[in-house]
């Protein structure tokens, strides 16, 4: 994956079913496979450029860190995507259990994490996060997963941030990218929530790392946005209704990607 081609990338989300243990969680494992691997091919055969896996059903989450059964039921919907898909594969375990998610990508030879608190602190649902940048990379080394990269939220979504309301936007982004993140993931407010145009501007030019929008991108705003990003992932937008708790509507995606092929010409 070459961020910083002109060459923009669209990454598609699947969220998968909630995973054994979790207060929501009504299917086995083998059925959460299974539909996370169709929706996998159906993003494929749509012409999306990469793919990204997340338990975001998995509500509430616990602060960085997740139980063994979470990760072992990602590592084991991860690896059948994998042997279904030849384009580039993330994954986010939430909430922030960045090493777990970092443990899965390496073991199903996956390209990229998502990882939240990489830099400063701030107030999640989840209660306080702090930094993790230092112990992820080192972690990343320790296992030999220098090839996975890691996109990394700033003053992300779902947070309070007034403990570093005198750190802009912008000396976040600088701060990531000096602690060696992959890539900058900038978010609206909540899920599904658009970034505020003003707050992308100047973060180009400012800085070496691609930038990613991670919320809010629809086919209605992909043209606004698409000089300030480098990567746009998408989950609310592909779902019936722009809900991302629905299935994955393969008529939204068409839609949109019609556009993505008009804006590439």
């Amino acid at each position: 994956m070459n961020l910083k081609s002109p060459y923009k990338i669209i990454v598609g989300m699947i969220h998968v079913g909630a995973l054994p243990g979790t207060p929501h969680n009504q299917s086995s494992v083998k059925e959460i496979v299974k539909k996370a691997v169709s929706e996998a091919n159906l993003y494929q055969n749509a012409g999306i450029d990469a793919i990204m896996i997340e338990n975001m059903h998995d509500i509430p989450y616990l602060n960085k860190e997740v139980d063994h059964e979470i990760t072992a039921a990602m590592a084991v919907i991860a690896n059948e995507i994998r042997r279904n898909i030849s384009i580039p594969l993330g994954i986010q375990i939430l909430a922030g259990a960045n090493k777990q998610a970092l443990a899965v990508a390496h073991a199903n030879d996956l390209d990229f994490i998502r990882a939240e608190g990489f830099v400063f602190s701030h107030i999640a649902d989840e209660g306080l996060m702090n930094s993790c940048a230092g112990e992820l990379l080192r972690y990343r080394k320790l296992i030999g997963a220098e090839k996975i990269k890691i996109f990394t939220d700033i003053k992300k979504k779902h947070s309070s941030h007034a403990i570093t309301s005198d750190v802009s936007l912008l000396e976040t982004a600088k701060a990531a990218e000096f602690f060696l993140s992959d890539g900058i993931i900038i978010t609206g407010n909540r899920t599904g929530e658009a970034v505020e145009p003003a707050d992308l501007a100047g973060l180009k030019s400012a800085l070496k790392s691609p930038i990613l929008i991670g919320s809010g991108i629809t086919a209605d705003n992909i043209e606004t946005y698409w000089h300030q990003a480098d990567v746009f992932i998408i989950g609310s937008h592909f779902k019936y209704d722009g809900k991302w708790t629905n299935d994955v509507d393969i008529e939204r995606i068409k839609t949109f990607m019609s556009k993505v092929k008009n804006l590439r010409q």
